[in-house]
């Protein structure tokens, strides 16, 4: 979010994404499937930059990247 230049929503986001991670910060994976995971952080990226810029467009590939590296 901060190369996108989204940092401050974050604040605003963390809540949404509770439950995804464990205390120690370990992805749950017995809670959520990743890919999912991805696909809603991506939905609320869309949402921030479609409200900051009026473009969803601006934070495409995000979903791919993720899944490309770091899905395993």
């Amino acid at each position: 979010m901060g190369q996108l230049g989204l940092g401050k929503q974050f604040g605003r986001l963390a809540p949404q994404l509770d439950g995804a991670f464990r205390a120690d910060g370990v992805f749950a994976h017995d809670r959520l499937r990743f890919v999912d995971f991805v696909d809603d952080v991506e939905d609320l990226l869309e949402e921030v930059a479609w409200q900051e810029w009026g473009n969803k467009k601006a934070v495409d590939g995000f979903e791919e990247y993720m899944l490309q590296h770091y899905s395993g």
